[in-house]
């Protein structure tokens, strides 16, 4: 009676989480094909205006196959067969009913937010979600465990928002220590989601390094952006470019002097 009782306590407690955080459920249009990269499919959301139009909306994800339940691409070869399928994460359930028509399933979604998630989340300091907010956090399978891990190195000005960004560029804490190893200050959040969105990574950097540059942290993001590998280098030294200093090679691809 006792584990009754508790097991009902705690339902509703996350129901009224769900109602003050007005996390209500999320009422879309889906479409789920085969993606483009083997062992992904391509995850569609839309709103009515969006209905039985391709490549319509602004929800459009490869998603791994893994994530998925009750989807096969066998079964997206079997027209008019009835599916649903699950993608569950943390931060909350997503559902797509409907049926199969060339090699895709369309229908209706459903997600559903998880108050437990947005209570974790809220411990470690992150407030304002809101349905969509979970969604997105759910298609790139966002997780607690993974935001407190940043945390724990010291990364400032995390955000709700740039957490997103961060999983985008699988930027983790292995990552963030690459960095610091190399003797560089600790990075904000903001700063980890430009290197990590052009590419910035410690092995090129200590091959820089090597070449007797010392580039300073705005530099690791300006060299990846105008190109500046240790080929590049290597290369206008042998067209008899002397003194090259990073500015200098950043000059060079700005006015084209290599090509």
């Amino acid at each position: 009676m006792k584990i009754h009782v508790l097991f009902l306590t705690v339902v509703f407690a996350a129901a009224s989480l769900l109602r003050a955080a007005n996390l209500e459920p999320i009422h879309e249009n889906c479409a789920i094909g085969p993606g483009e990269k083997a062992g992904t499919l391509r995850l569609q959301i839309s709103d009515d205006d969006c209905h039985g139009k391709r490549n319509c909306g602004n929800n459009r994800s490869d998603v791994p196959m893994s994530r998925f339940t009750g989807i096969s691409l066998a079964e997206l070869g079997n027209a008019g067969a009835h599916l649903t399928a699950t993608l569950a994460a943390e931060a909350g359930t997503l559902t797509c009913t409907g049926t199969v028509s060339g090699s895709e399933l369309n229908g209706n979604a459903v997600f559903t937010p998880d108050a437990g998630f947005v209570a974790r989340m809220q411990a470690m300091g992150f407030s304002g979600y809101d349905s969509e907010k979970l969604l997105a956090y759910a298609l790139l399978n966002v997780e607690s465990e993974w935001a407190q891990s940043l945390q724990q190195t010291g990364v400032q000005e995390l955000t709700i928002d740039n957490l997103i960004a961060l999983r985008v560029f699988n930027v983790d804490p292995a990552y963030v220590h690459s960095i610091t190893a190399l003797g560089y200050p600790m990075p904000t959040a903001d700063n980890l989601v430009a290197m990590g969105s052009q590419g910035v990574n410690a092995d090129e950097v200590r091959e820089i390094r090597a070449m007797g540059y010392q580039p300073a942290f705005d530099q690791l993001i300006q060299i990846r952006i105008f190109k500046i590998t240790p080929d590049f280098i290597h290369r206008m030294q042998a067209r008899g470019f002397k003194n090259l200093t990073l500015d200098k090679l950043v000059q060079i691809r700005i006015f084209k002097l290599a090509d």
